[in-house]
């Protein structure tokens, strides 16, 4: 295997969210792709990523699988907390010996995607003029992110991903993966995500596009050299993105009517349960992610869409050869089933399975049901 391994990228001060130069590297590594071509015409320079692995690499390069992220998540998929790493890994359980995905028998790499914030290029990263890029990054597309990692595959050493698999935003990506390089990837795995971006997900976004670039905090996307971060903004998207995660049915059952314990909120004296619960999630998401990524990551998102420029979307799928594992969540309101037997529906026969997941969960179900995801999965790398 080769060894692209080298010292942390040059990132700007990004306030309180975000890996930065000087933090605890923790278990990443670091990987110089030189100058990228995107999808809109424009060179990135100097790109970095971050990533981790499990397992060994064999010689034939062939036994690797490749976890693609969501959109607020990072290469850190299993493991600890720690010094540098400030959250669990958020898929713990799925790697190891006599796991579902058996590092005795395959090399998992995961890696930090292209405009993120946990070591890969994005936009708190210094520009060549020694400033960060702020609002000067470019726009990325999610194929831009593909390509980025299929170029660390190459110095990697990995001619074929024995499975390409990712929920949510990881899920676009595991779609784009064999549409882009269909001798690459033998099995995609596309968990609670969608062939394109819905009316319905890009209006759930724009509030939080909204919240953001409104904290005047914000300053245009240009706040890395000040000494304030638009924390205020990205609190209010992660708490309107929650909602979308998880389902009515949970919310209901889990909190109720219930006042936060010692509050009370009739008269405005105090909060609902659900809603300290929502303020959590926002003061953890606050303390470890870049609102400047946020944005990128979103946008991209919004840009999703398989078919773009390949005809419809039976057309942009005629030709895969990767067998695809299409996997939605019964309760998902983000990305519902219909999305995924919209993908299914479109697949050629003799490359296609579909499996619903039944969860009380929403669309974080396919982070929170281990074994049935688990059992997935296993089941498509055999």
């Amino acid at each position: 295997m080769n060894s692209p391994e080298r010292t942390p990228p040059g990132l700007a001060p990004a306030g309180p969210g975000g890996w930065r130069p000087g933090d605890p590297v923790a278990d990443r590594k670091f990987a110089s792709l030189g100058a990228l071509r995107l999808e809109l015409g424009t060179t990135l320079p100097d790109v970095e990523i971050a990533y981790e692995s499990w397992g060994t690499l064999n010689a034939a390069g062939d036994n690797a699988v490749l976890i693609e992220h969501a959109l607020t998540g990072d290469a850190h998929v299993v493991g600890a907390a720690g010094p540098g790493q400030p959250t669990p890994g958020w898929w713990d359980g799925l790697i190891g010996p006599g796991r579902y995905l058996d590092t005795d028998r395959y090399f998992v790499i995961a890696s930090n995607v292209l405009g993120g914030c946990q070591g890969t290029t994005g936009p708190s990263s210094l520009a060549p003029d020694g400033r960060a890029w702020g609002s000067r990054f470019p726009f990325v597309t999610v194929r831009d992110q593909v390509h980025a990692e299929r170029r660390l595959a190459d110095l990697l050493g990995i001619t074929t991903f024995r499975a390409v698999i990712g929920g949510s935003m990881g899920g676009m990506r595991a779609i784009e993966w064999p549409l882009m390089y269909p001798d690459r990837v033998a099995r995609a795995v596309v968990l609670a995500s969608t062939p394109y971006a819905t009316a319905d997900e890009i209006a759930w976004c724009a509030p939080q596009l909204a919240a953001i670039e409104a904290d005047p905090a914000w300053h245009g996307g240009d706040y890395y050299e000040t000494d304030e971060a638009p924390t205020v903004g990205l609190g209010i998207a992660r708490s309107i993105a929650h909602v979308t995660y998880r389902s009515e049915y949970e919310l209901t059952t889990r909190f109720g009517r219930e006042p936060q314990p010692g509050e009370n909120p009739l008269g405005g004296q105090g909060r609902y349960a659900v809603e300290s619960y929502l303020d959590h999630h926002r003061d953890k998401l606050i303390g470890r992610f870049d609102a400047g990524s946020y944005v990128v990551l979103t946008r991209a998102m919004n840009a999703h869409d398989i078919a773009r420029g390949r005809g419809d979307l039976a057309s942009a799928v005629s030709e895969i050869q990767a067998q695809v594992s299409v996997v939605g969540v019964s309760s998902d309101r983000l990305y519902p089933v219909r999305l995924s037997e919209e993908l299914y529906a479109a697949l050629p026969e003799d490359r296609r399975e579909l499996a619903i997941i039944d969860s009380p969960y929403g669309h974080d179900g396919f982070l929170i049901e281990l074994d049935a995801v688990g059992k997935i999965i296993n089941d498509a790398v055999r």
